[in-house]
This record gives structure tokens, C-alpha cells and sequence, in this order.
């Protein structure tokens, strides 16, 4: 097939760029590279199946492909509060014309969603009828609100224009290939574990993430995409087995053997205090859940950081 994914060149799109490569696909890469990074996809660069596009999705483009990953828009908060009205842009404009194509072309189209539409969550594992807890005018919101937006973007053309559209409700995510400036837990413990600097904890370190690694990630999006038409999401994807934040440092000083303090900060506005998806809807028709253990996974991030660094 020929497969458009947005937002290629980031963390998570350049591994399912990887994947659907390796498994005989004709892949166009569309990244305006404001937090996506050539590095995530040189390797890929001279393979003859394999094309990147320079292009903001938030303009339109018309292209002509089987199917579409919207992966496109910044996901750490460090990125996504740096210009909120891109962001939100980002997600409402980028899904109207990704839906554009999807329409003109009659293509499936899978829109990266997120377990922050939950918001700070009063219903515990969040499972997908659950309508969430988002503060609509806080410094979170352009995100937690423009995902929202174009999982309704989504669920009006299916509707409407019977576009093939499906949704995932992506948890956190990790593994290599995650920004160096990312701001996001994992990628920030690792280097300041690896830095011998303070590990910065925000709160008292008692709040809670459920950890998925990238791979068992990307296996999840490519069995979604290809379920059958009737099938729309949302779909929760992520780990369910839930660590404080404080266990997490604890294990990556331990696995680093670093000589790093461990400081207390105060927590940001809306910090959701507790997240673990519910995926039993998963489990159940796509056969689908992780199978890397964090200790594992933290292995082969800590690796990655380690060379990056130097």
C-alpha cells in the first residue's frame, strides 16, 4: 500500500515509518520538523519506497495514498505550551485536511488520539466511554481540547461523509528516538540520570503513568488501521500496569547507576494525578496488548540516551 503518516519524522511516527517499510509499504513521511528530527529517519532516506515531504499539515496538500496515520503535532507539554495556538491548530486544521485527503481519495485514516482527552480523571483505569475530565481554558487545553476536537473531526466524517476513520487513545509512550528536549518523564529522568543532575519530580512523586514501550505502540496502531470498516474506536492503547512517578525514578537511578538527587517540585496546573488505560476493547478485538516489561524497555532507552549523549 501507499501510506501517508504525518508528523513521520517524531518519536513515534519515525518507528511506524520503520515498520511499515520493512513490511513492503510505499511510505510518504510529511513532517514540518518543529519537533520531528531528520536523525529519527535518515536511515530511511534511501530506500526507493520510502519519500519525505517537507509540508505543515495545518495547509492542505493533495496527495494520493491508501491510507493515513495522523501522528501530527507536538505531544510533551514543554513543546505543545511553547506556541498553544499552533498546537491546537495543529490538531484541528492538521485533521480537517489529513480528513480532506482521506475523503477525496476514499483512504483509511487512523487519528492519533491520547489518554489526555481524560484529562485529570475522576474514573480509574480510564476505559474509552468515558467522557473525561479536561479543563477547556487551562494551559493544557490545546492539546487536551484540540485531540478532543479531532477525535469529533473524525466521528463527523465517518458519519457524515462515510470516511473509513478509526481513533486511538495513545498513553504514554517511551523508548528511543524520544527528544533530548522532550520534557516528557522518561526522557527527562534518563538524562538527568545519566547527567549526574538533580531528577526533577513535579509533586510529591505519589501520582501515577502507565509506561508503554514504542514497539508494542506501533503494533497496536498498524492492528486498529486495519480492522474492518465497521470498526472506529476509539481505542485505548497503552500499558496497563500502573508505577508512581517516584518508582520510576528510583528504578532508572538504579538501572543507571547514577549518583543523581532525587528533587521535589511543585506540580504544574491540571497535572492528571493518576492515568492507566482500560484495554480490555483492545484485548479483545485486536488481540492485542504490550509485551515488554518497563525494566526492559527502560533497558533499551537507556541505551539509546547513553549514546546520544556520548
Amino acid at each position: 500500500m501507499r501510506i501517508l503518516i504525518t508528523g513521520g519524522a517524531g518519536f513515534l511516527g519515525s518507528h511506524l515509518c520503520e515498520r511499515l517499510l520493512a513490511e513492503g509499504h510505499d511510505i510518504l513521511c510529511l513532517d514540518n520538523f518543529f519537533t520531528g528530527s531528520k536523525d529519527n529517519i535518515l536511515h530511511m532516506v534511501s530506500n526507493p519506497r520510502f519519500e519525505l515531504i517537507r509540508h505543515d499539515i495545518t495547509l492542505p496538500i493533495y496527495l494520493e495514498v491508501d491510507q493515513i496515520y495522523n501522528l501530527a503535532c507536538p505531544a510533551s507539554p514543554v513543546h505543545y505550551q511553547h506556541n498553544p495556538i499552533k498546537t491546537i491548530k495543529t490538531n484541528v486544521m492538521g485533521a480537517i485536511n489529513a480528513l480532506g485527503i482521506a475523503k477525496r481519495v476514499k483512504a483509511r485514516i487512523l487519528q492519533a488520539s491520547t489518554s489526555e482527552v481524560y484529562g485529570d480523571p475522576e474514573v480509574h483505569p480510564q476505559h474509552e466511554a468515558y467522557w473525561g475530565r479536561v479543563n477547556p481554558i487551562g494551559i493544557r487545553s490545546c492539546y487536551d481540547e484540540g485531540k478532543r476536537a479531532a477525535e469529533c473531526l473524525m466521528m463527523d466524517y465517518r458519519r457524515q461523509n462515510g470516511v473509513d476513520a478509526k481513533i486511538a487513545r495513545i498513553f504514554n509512550t517511551y523508548g528511543p528516538r524520544m527528544a533530548l528536549n522532550d520534557g516528557r518523564v522518561v526522557s527527562n529522568f534518563m538524562i538527568q540520570a545519566l547527567t549526574g543532575r538533580d531528577i526533577t519530580i513535579y509533586g510529591d512523586g505519589s501520582q501515577t503513568r502507565s509506561f508503554c514501550y514504542v514497539d508494542d505502540l506501533v503494533e497496536g496502531l498498524i492492528r486498529l488501521m486495519n480492522t474492518p470498516p465497521e470498526i472506529s474506536g476509539p481505542v485505548n492503547l497503552g500499558n496497563p500496569v500502573e508505577f508512581t512517578i517516584l518508582e520510576l525514578a528510583e528504578k532508572i537511578l538504579a538501572m543507571t547507576a547514577s549518583s543523581s538527587r532525587i528533587l521535589f517540585l511543585p506540580l504544574p496546573q491540571d497535572d492528571p494525578i493518576q492515568r492507566k488505560p482500560e484495554i480490555s476493547l483492545a484485548r479483545r478485538i485486536l488481540n492485542w496488548q504490550p509485551g515488554t516489561s518497563l525494566e526492559k524497555g527502560l533497558e533499551l532507552a537507556i541505551s539509546y540516551f547513553r549514546n546520544r549523549l556520548g
